[in-house]
């Protein structure tokens, strides 16, 4: 199937049994087309104001399929925005940030001119025990020029690695955390090497933004390993770049896939997000190793593992203890 061709959709499937009206609709109004090899499509003909449980079927499954949508000339307020998010699920604001200008329990605002720009690659609040499982963008306000969003596959990723290194990552697990948002103590681990629970696919799930270590190697390894992986994940052949146009809504599975916004522009560019909660990470296999722990004598550098060692609540003799 070659990239920027348009397709029709007749779903068949359980969630969305086939119907005389249903195919009409798909047919005949919805136009799906893929915008790059590795995921991504553009959808027009749905209006999202106002979607019935058998739209919303449509669009779980064509998520499943492309990993993240894009819906342009939308236009949803703030109360169409939430209903169209708890169709999928729990909704939550963000744990740690607050709005600039929009007070909603359920909505997440950034504001550029707050220094509201995710221009590191993640997948949304990964460093809580249970993570987001997806995310709607509802495009206010965007430049004219820049500002763009890329979405990079993290199936492709893994997909696109040799046996040995699959082998060696499947095993291993790492330690998120919150410190860009000033809240480095709140901690969660999660498998390196993640279980797709609706496709059973493997998907890297490390990211640049929230991944501190990886838990079974000692700090040098794991720099060297998340640096490497952060890096093929951004690979260009791995990922879609979206160039936003206000009211355009975008829907993305934190689950296999990341984001980066390109801090490339001038005005004020402001999204508001909901964010649907309730992910429980499953390994692609068991940890085959045991949590590093040093075997030399502790010095200066065991500041790398002070914090892993919190999180198990290990105590080890550092530095600190020397404190005054």
């Amino acid at each position: 199937m070659e990239n920027h061709t348009e397709i029709a959709y007749a779903y068949k499937c359980a969630a969305f049994p086939y119907s005389e009206y249903n195919q009409e609709m798909v047919s005949g109004n919805l136009k799906v087309t893929r915008l790059a090899g590795a995921l991504g499509a553009e959808v027009k003909g749905m209006p999202l104001a106002d979607v019935d449980a058998a739209q919303v079927d449509i669009v779980k499954s064509l998520l499943l399929e492309h990993q993240v949508l894009f819906f342009p000339d939308q236009f949803l307020g703030v109360d169409a925005h939430v209903n169209l998010g708890r169709y999928f699920g729990i909704l939550e604001s963000h744990p740690n940030l607050n709005n600039p200008y929009t007070e909603h329990p359920e909505i997440f605002e950034l504001a550029a001119s707050h220094g509201g720009v995710a221009d590191e690659w993640h997948s949304d609040i990964s460093f809580q025990a249970n993570p987001s499982i997806m995310s709607i963008l509802n495009m206010i306000k965007c430049p004219d020029v820049g500002g763009d969003t890329l979405w990079s596959s993290t199936y492709a990723a893994y997909e696109g690695l040799s046996a040995p290194m699959k082998d060696l990552l499947d095993g291993l697990t790492a330690l998120h955390d919150a410190a860009p948002h000033c809240k480095p103590d709140i901690t969660a681990i999660h498998p390196v090497v993640r279980i797709h629970p609706e496709t059973n696919r493997k998907a890297i799930f490390v990211n640049e933004h929230f991944t501190r270590r990886i838990v079974e190697l000692s700090h040098q390894e794991s720099r060297l390993l998340l640096e490497y992986l952060i890096g093929w994940i951004a690979s260009p052949r791995f990922t879609v770049r979206y160039h936003w146009q206000q009211g355009a809504i975008a829907i993305w599975d934190n689950r296999c896939t990341q984001h980066y916004v390109l801090s490339d522009f001038d005005e004020e560019r402001i999204i508001q997000r909901v964010t649907v909660m309730g992910d429980n990470p499953r390994p692609a296999g068991p940890p085959r190793w045991e949590p590093f722990t040093r075997t030399e004598v502790t010095g200066a550098t065991s500041r790398f593992d002070q914090q892993l060692n919190k999180h198990l609540g290990r105590e080890v003799n550092t530095l600190a203890s020397n404190k005054k």
